[in-house]
């Protein structure tokens, strides 16, 4: 009973590397259009730095390409700083779930190919342990760098959407 248990496990197990495999490349390049839109972001946040400043000050502000919680505030007209959180909250929610998934789905990927790996070395094949030990490291070096570079990018904009929302406390009380 027990050594079917155990085959059922295997075999299903193995069944899930492909769709963890193209997760993990989705969310690969996933992030490296995540980097597009945030360079884009950058420029214009910096190129737009000096109107933001004097629409932070003014009576009538406008909304700012590169600045969305001061945007979204404009076009609302919000005295709630919990909608403004919840905003900022929900333009970071992908990205930060692409942040924690990505590692996950790495171990995942790892550790599939190892019990191939493991019974191939029971078999003495040399080659089918490589085969299966490369998808494992492949697959998790591609989910870390995914994770990485949207760890870092939401980790910018949190500040970016922190700075923004102080701005706008500082208009109501001013």
């Amino acid at each position: 009973m027990v050594a079917v248990l155990e085959s059922f496990m295997y075999e299903v197990s193995n069944l899930f590397l492909v769709p963890v495999l193209l997760m993990i490349i989705a969310l690969f390049v996933y992030s490296f259009f995540q980097i597009g839109i945030f360079i884009m972001e950058s420029i214009q946040r910096r190129k737009h730095s000096s109107s933001y400043q004097k629409h932070c000050e003014s009576s009538s502000p406008k909304k700012i390409k590169g600045y969305p919680i001061f945007s979204y505030f404009v076009a609302n007209r919000l005295d709630d700083e919990d909608t403004l959180e919840l905003f900022a909250y929900k333009k970071l929610e992908n990205i930060s779930i692409v942040t924690r998934v990505a590692p996950m789905l790495g171990l995942v990927a790892t550790m599939i190919p190892m019990g191939p790996a493991l019974k191939a070395l029971s078999d003495g094949n040399v080659q089918g342990i490589s085969e299966n030990l490369i998808i494992a490291f492949a697959a998790v070096i591609f989910a870390l760098i995914a994770a990485s570079i949207t760890y870092w990018i939401a980790s910018k904009r949190k500040g970016w959407y922190a700075s923004e929302i102080i701005d706008i406390l500082k208009r109501k009380t001013t």
